[in-house]
């Protein structure tokens, strides 16, 4: 356990900023929207800033930057692998923008099979999982139960219903709403035996626990796995798909153009080998400078350090939680004890986005709210019926439905957990008062002055 983690928050950058609030003081700002993307490394600034003098274009030129450029970016494929235990020879690295283009590339290209087959989902999944497969396969979806945890006895009736029909399992492993963490390697065991393949969309999952591949011989083997840069600490646009060389070998790639290809004529195209032919145009290299140094730094401190010391914090949040008079907690299903550092929950009598802006105005506390992208999720959580999102459908000026997410990372702490629950402890005892306060500030759009609603330009001290 880690008794203090100030030497965690060292670093990381910009912790020490600080922010106007509506009193006109300034506060150090807390950061709890950690699960949208996190705040970079001071190690991955470093590196970014040394390899700056060495940066050029990579593949295929003479240059002696861009030779160690290109060196850079190869090398960088097995460090990648190494984190997670993927198969060094089987495997291939594809680098993409985010999680949501991967998933998106591998749906093209498992589309492109003769058999169509049937992609089984979740409930619970962002849609970055869910849209990419709706317009090209059968989707049938693994229901969560009233807390929204997991069927996974649903998952094995569907297994046989389709056995041998099966194109893919795909399954978050951490929500994005909930933090709960799903049994990926027991996930994997049943696809298996159905003679199917598993994807697991690992955004939520990487950046806080030690995740293991496992060999492609073990029936706990992950076949892909997904996941960004930027919520591990590395904001420079890299997201990550791993799984067999084999899958990309035949198929067309889904972007194309230079880099992508090994000769073209106007009779024909010859594509590269898998990775190559997956990342067309001029590669990031600077993001993956970016995605070593931040897998070094958590390797430094350790995946399994983060992950107990991320429990400590989570426990403690929600132990604070459940003292608030009125407030719902979405996220700690009794006796569900395998989740990460996400919370949902609302306060009923303040619209979720009104509260969320009250938590930046009054302590500087950034959370989410809303449906955080994983719509039919939360709309389960909240109970709503399919009349009543016909009636957001048809009335697109109502107020949409949601919940007030935090998110925590490896530097928060105690002591800004305790201004979280003090302030929202205040708020739930004079709800009548932040309404009226909050409504009118947020329903004048006219005052554009107002550094709360619209951030100034400049630099702020």
């Amino acid at each position: 356990m880690i008794k203090s983690n100030s030497t965690l928050r060292n670093l990381i950058v910009g912790l020490h900023a600080r922010l106007p609030l509506i009193n006109g003081q300034y506060v150090t700002s807390i950061n709890l929207d950690n699960a949208a993307t996190t705040p970079p490394f001071h190690a991955v600034l470093r590196d970014i800033e040394e390899f700056s003098l060495w940066y050029a274009s990579i593949h295929r030129g003479a240059g002696y930057k861009s030779i160690l450029s290109s060196n850079i970016y190869e090398d960088s494929r097995d460090v990648v692998k190494q984190f997670v235990n993927a198969d060094v020879v089987r495997d291939v690295v594809i680098y993409t923008k985010n999680t949501t283009e991967a998933i998106n590339l591998l749906s093209h290209v498992l589309a492109q099979d003769d058999n169509d087959g049937v992609i089984i989902s979740t409930e619970m999944e962002h849609l970055a999982n869910d849209l990419p497969w709706r317009d090209k396969f059968k989707v049938e979806y693994v229901r969560v139960d009233q807390c929204g945890k997991l069927d996974v006895e649903d998952l094995e009736i569907k297994l046989r219903k389709h056995c041998g029909n099966v194109k893919l399992v795909t399954v978050t492993g951490a929500s994005n709403v909930t933090g709960y963490k799903n049994p990926i390697d027991h996930i994997a065991t049943l696809t298996h035996k159905c003679g199917a393949k598993i994807l697991v969309d690992g955004a939520q999952l990487v950046p806080h626990c030690p995740v293991d591949m496992k060999d492609h011989d073990s029936p706990e083997h992950i076949d892909y796995l997904v996941f960004s840069a930027h919520k591990m600490y590395a904001p420079f646009g890299i997201g990550v798909l791993i799984g067999p060389k084999e899958t990309f070998e035949e198929r067309t790639p889904m972007c194309k153009g230079g880099g992508a290809v090994k000769l073209v004529s106007r009779q024909f195209v010859e594509w590269e080998s898998p990775p190559y032919k997956d990342e067309a145009g001029t590669p990031n290299a600077v993001g993956v400078v970016a995605l070593l140094a931040a897998i070094r730094t958590l390797k430094q401190i350790g995946m399994d350090v983060i992950r107990d010391y991320e429990k400590y914090l989570i426990d403690y949040a929600i132990k604070g939680l459940r003292c608030i008079p009125d407030i719902q907690i979405y996220s700690c299903a009794k006796g569900y004890e395998d989740k990460i550092g996400i919370i949902a929950f609302d306060l009923p009598g303040i619209y979720h986005e009104v509260l969320a802006r009250i938590l930046s105005c009054e302590a500087g506390i950034a959370v989410r709210s809303g449906l955080f992208c994983a719509h039919p999720y939360v709309e389960k959580l909240l109970n709503l019926t399919e009349e009543g999102l016909w009636y957001y459908q048809k009335n697109p000026d109502a107020p949409l439905p949601g919940l007030v997410r935090i998110s925590l990372g490896l530097y928060n702490n105690y002591e800004e957990i305790d201004i979280l629950i003090d302030l929202l402890s205040r708020i739930a005892k004079n709800k009548n008062s932040y309404n009226q306060k909050y409504n009118r500030l947020l329903l004048d759009e006219a005052r554009l002055d107002n550094p709360l609603l619209y951030p100034p330009r400049k630099k702020l001290p």
